[in-house]
């Protein structure tokens, strides 16, 4: 379970990246920090699911691709409940500033990692 503590970890940061670049792209286009947000958090969580399902995870796969995509996204939706409340009120508190997306971003995602993974490990790719 460490090593995929790990790999779900590097996943994560990888994710991180993602979701940053798309919201100051979003941003950039004019979508606002919330609207976003929500496109960002939709490109990470696809993004880190293709990690996992092919690193982390790839000994537990069970399930169709298509099965498997939708339990990662409602797992991570509690997770991304937390993140985007994390989220939330530093963008909500902070003052604006060029590096007020990444910090907004870096406080959700440290907030919803932990129920994150545990969605990941014990339901989306718990053994059959």
């Amino acid at each position: 379970m460490r090593r995929q503590a790990i790999q779900f970890a590097m996943a994560g940061v990888i994710g991180f990246m993602v979701d940053t670049l798309v919201l100051y792209g979003a941003l950039w286009m004019g979508a606002g920090y919330f609207y976003g947000r929500v496109v960002s958090f939709l490109c990470a969580v696809f993004t880190t699911w293709q990690i996992n399902r092919h690193i982390a995870f790839a000994a537990d796969r069970h399930r169709s691709a298509w099965h498997e995509w939708w339990h990662y996204l409602a797992a991570m939706a509690l997770g991304g409940a937390v993140n985007y409340a994390a989220y939330s009120a530093v963008v909500l508190a902070a003052p604006d500033h060029g590096l007020k997306p990444l910090l907004s971003v870096a406080a959700g995602s440290v907030a919803g990692m932990v129920v994150n993974f545990v969605g990941a490990k014990f339901w989306v790719f718990r053994k059959a």
